[in-house]
């Protein structure tokens, strides 16, 4: 059974219906990374220099009015802006006619950033610059979409900023690990959460030791190469590169679901209670019932960042139809 239309100030999501021939949220959740494989559009790549010395790369979709409202996407851990659903909400976007660009985290571009540092799930000043600079050019960014841990950077950041984040419209946040100590637990104590894990921090791990000789007088090389878990990783490189006492002191200032009291930006945010990375316990239901801003579409099934619907011959991607929709509704004309 499809779960009940959100409903924000009039506006209503399409009931999710999820697809008959992937049941189970593994199915979706892998068929969703497996799936999205859309032609990859000519993008317009630029990079920023940033104040410290890094840089970041902008990859600028095509399609869409020239004139029309900026959207922000932000992916997820070690993805890119070049992603699957990156490039279906590009595609989304530019049907409505709005256009979109895709923010790289530092070192997900394709090739490494410059400083030690990396990119983490509460890393929001890379954000906070770009929007500056974007507006200081006379294009101000009016609306933004996040996925996974790019959705916990976005709600951060619309916690810390409140009623300041004026050019912002609108934002979608997508499978966010609101608690990333339960995320973290979670994955750590089922077979298919160790597999994803390992996929992720294989890769993390690699990227760290690759900058060995930036990171020697920060963090203990030998710990980050045993590094088998979430936690494990943060604690041995997340947290003493970006400034955090310990894993633990990284998940508790970092997690989206302290700041989503104080976001006004009218925020939806998509769920499946069955997300295999974070536990239904941990969404965020009392904070969305209290912030008249945030609106929730969690529905029963989707898996993370699955949420696909249709027939296998013909498969639609139901969270970024969405996010565009609701985007649309709120900086379009």
């Amino acid at each position: 059974m499809a779960d009940p239309p959100a409903i924000a100030d009039g506006w209503t999501a399409t009931p999710y219906r999820g697809a008959w021939w992937l049941p189970g949220p593994h199915a979706q959740t892998i068929a969703g990374r497996l799936l999205r494989r859309p032609k990859s559009p000519a993008f317009r790549r630029e990079r920023v220099d940033l104040p410290d010395g890094d840089f970041i790369d902008l990859d600028w979709a095509p399609g869409g009015d020239p004139a029309s409202p900026l959207v922000l996407l932000l992916h997820g851990l070690e993805g890119s802006a070049r992603r699957g659903y990156a490039i279906h909400t590009y595609d989304q976007l530019a049907k409505r006619g709005l256009r979109a660009v895709g923010f790289n985290f530092r070192s997900c571009s394709g090739e490494p950033n410059r400083t030690a540092r990396f990119y983490h799930s509460g890393e929001t000043e890379d954000l906070r610059y770009l929007l500056g600079l974007l507006a200081g050019r006379g294009s101000p960014v009016s609306a933004a979409v996040g996925f996974s841990l790019g959705g916990n950077v976005l709600l951060k950041y619309l916690g810390e900023e409140g009623s300041k984040a004026a050019t912002l419209r609108a934002a979608v946040a997508v499978s966010v690990p609101y608690d990333l100590a339960a995320g973290a637990d979670i994955l750590e104590q089922t077979q298919m959460g160790r597999f994803y894990t390992s996929r992720f921090v294989t890769s993390l791990v690699t990227k760290a030791v690759a900058k060995q000789a930036l990171l020697a007088n920060r963090c203990d090389l030998d710990r980050i190469r045993r590094a088998r878990t979430f936690r494990e990783f943060d604690d041995a490189a997340t947290a003493p590169i970006h400034g955090f006492d310990s894993a633990a002191d990284y998940y508790a200032c970092s997690s989206s679901a302290g700041f989503l009291e104080r976001i006004r930006v009218p925020t939806l945010l998509i769920h499946s209670r069955d997300d295999p990375f974070l536990p239904a316990g941990a969404l965020p239901r009392s904070a969305v019932e209290a912030n008249p801003y945030l609106h929730s579409a969690f529905t029963a099934k989707g898996g993370h960042v699955g949420f696909i619907t249709g027939q296998p011959w013909a498969p639609r991607f139901w969270a970024e139809e969405t996010a565009a929709r609701f985007v649309a509704g709120r900086v379009a004309g």
